[in-house]
């Protein structure tokens, strides 16, 4: 009777879970909040260490005309003209978008990623479809936004929005263009007032690069990403933030500086992490040339191995040469006592799951239909930039930070993933029945943990106050891989360890990037 109680349970938690994940909005309690008004509005932040860019004035923004010329006070009536018909939808737009640029793209950045985290369903002959960048309309459609290739998203989608933002800033204190309603006072401001100037607009340029990147990154959805793009632009002259040259000019200057991270997408090594048949097959080799046994997929038909060359992808907190150094250590061997414990530990939690066990495996899950662990990171510091009141490029340097942490991360763990290629605790035990799915890829060492790990270390140092917290939201995100019977608890512990090694990198660029002086 006992069993069938938590079997129920079980289901209903699970249950539960998918509905939550399929009715996860992107935006969700942010919906309705207040504009941006940040406590520090940056004005240094044009001399701030850029990602990519080598100065932030690698591209060129013209002078704006005169706020006495021709030009500008028709900008400054098209405003007015606006204002004096706004509709009620107009006025949600504005409100919407005023609370953040950098907030609104990276929740529509996670909406995306979710809806594309879907693996491809096999062939009639048994094997697997591939999404492919050079057709990405064909099913499966392109890409499949699993968490290695969410994280890679991320991280470029705000480290290229920081590297914008820069040069924003940068031009808007050359320039020095008062708002229009400093010019022009029957110009209604329907947000916050700044002392920022107005050129260009940082509005446009957060829209004109997540439009480039996320065009390249999603290319089936370059219709819905430039409607965002129309819709931002326009409630940002509507609430009397920018003109039109404001916005044309700052998204000119995003889109640019969004060729530049594209063109280092596009020689990262991302398009081979897939592999071919022989690096599959010389995976196995290897492994057992060792005397261990290797990782096979338990799925059916057997599907290959997710990303198995991703470890190869140029990371961004350090060279790729650093990858390998912070690998670590080989795990027990296969045959070991040591790795007979741990898997029996895992059927220990398996066999008897408790509802807290439950609820932590649930909650840290981020499976198939989800913005992944990189994703649920980012929705967490979301949360919690908020309550900052951060200025626009803050937000995007805290993101990068972030995100490029998570990225690096992902390769670190996925090079020591298929560098030892260890079998799951379900592969060594077959009574283990996992309380979520099961990934396919090797076990050791856990995803989970090393996002976890370099998530939390780099957010502790954004926010020392809640520090301890991150620590301890990381502990439960690892722990959930190993009560829900997904790990070892030495892929646990030892992911958090490289993630936290891997935060550190990004503690040194933060340190160093002139924030914070």
């Amino acid at each position: 009777m006992k069993n069938i109680v938590i079997l129920l349970l079980v289901i209903l938690s699970v249950t539960t879970l998918t509905i939550l994940s399929c009715n996860k909005k992107v935006t969700g309690v942010t919906d309705n909040l207040p504009a941006l008004n940040p406590q520090n509005e940056d004005l240094n932040a044009g001399s701030w260490k850029t990602i990519l860019l080598s100065r932030p004035d690698t591209f060129a923004v013209p002078a704006p005309v005169a706020v006495t010329s021709t030009e500008y006070v028709a900008e400054l009536n098209e405003i007015k003209g606006y204002q004096k018909n706004l509709t009620e939808d107009q006025a949600d737009k504005i409100n919407y978008w005023a609370a953040g640029g950098a907030l609104r793209w990276n929740e529509i950045m996670r909406g995306l990623v979710a809806k594309y985290n879907l693996p491809p369903y096999q062939n009639a002959d048994g094997t697997y479809p591939i999404p492919s960048s050079a057709n990405p309309f064909a099913y499966p459609l392109f890409p499949f936004a699993n968490p290695p290739y969410a994280a890679r998203a991320y991280a470029y989608i705000s480290a290229a929005q920081y590297d914008a933002l820069v040069a924003c800033w940068y031009y808007k204190t050359m320039y020095n263009r008062p708002q229009p309603s400093k010019v022009d006072p029957t110009v209604q401001l329907k947000v916050n007032p700044t002392t920022l100037p107005s050129y260009p607009s940082e509005a446009a340029v957060l829209a004109g690069v997540n439009a480039e990147m996320m065009k390249f990154l999603f290319p089936d959805e370059i219709a819905n990403i430039q409607s965002k793009l129309q819709e931002q632009e326009n409630a940002t002259i509507m609430s009397g933030a920018a003109t039109r040259s404001d916005i044309n000019a700052g998204e000119a200057l995003g889109r640019s500086i969004a060729e530049v991270f594209i063109a280092r997408g596009r020689t990262d090594n991302a398009g081979k992490a897939v592999g071919t048949p022989t690096d599959w097959a010389n995976l196995v080799t290897t492994c057992e040339a060792r005397g261990e046994t290797p990782w096979i997929s338990l799925e059916s038909p057997s599907r290959p191995p997710m990303l198995p060359l991703f470890g190869n992808v140029v990371p961004f907190l350090f060279s790729q040469a650093t990858v390998a150094t912070l690998r670590p250590v080989a795990p027990p061997s296969t045959s070991s006592d040591l790795m007979k414990q741990q898997t029996a530990e895992v059927y220990g939690y398996i066999k008897n799951p408790t509802a807290e066990n439950i609820r932590i495996v649930q909650y840290w899950a981020d499976g198939v239909g989800t913005y992944t662990p990189p994703g649920h990171w980012n929705a967490i510091a979301a949360l919690d930039f908020i309550q900052k009141n951060y200025s626009e490029v803050r937000w995007a340097r805290n993101l990068a930070l972030l995100n490029m942490s998570l990225m690096d991360a992902g390769i670190v763990c996925w090079n020591t993933k298929y560098f030892y290629y260890n079998p799951r605790p379900t592969q060594m035990n077959t009574a283990i029945k996992t309380l979520t799915g099961i990934p396919n890829f090797p076990s050791y060492i856990s995803g989970h943990s090393t996002f976890s790990g370099a998530a939390a270390t780099i957010l502790g140092y954004i926010i020392p106050e809640k520090a301890s917290t991150y620590t301890d939201m990381a502990n439960e995100a690892s722990m959930s891989r190993l009560v829900g019977g997904i790990h070892y608890r030495i892929d646990c512990s030892t992911g958090l360890t490289v993630g936290n090694n891997v935060g550190a990198y990004a503690i040194l660029r933060a340190k160093s990037d002139g924030a914070d002086q």
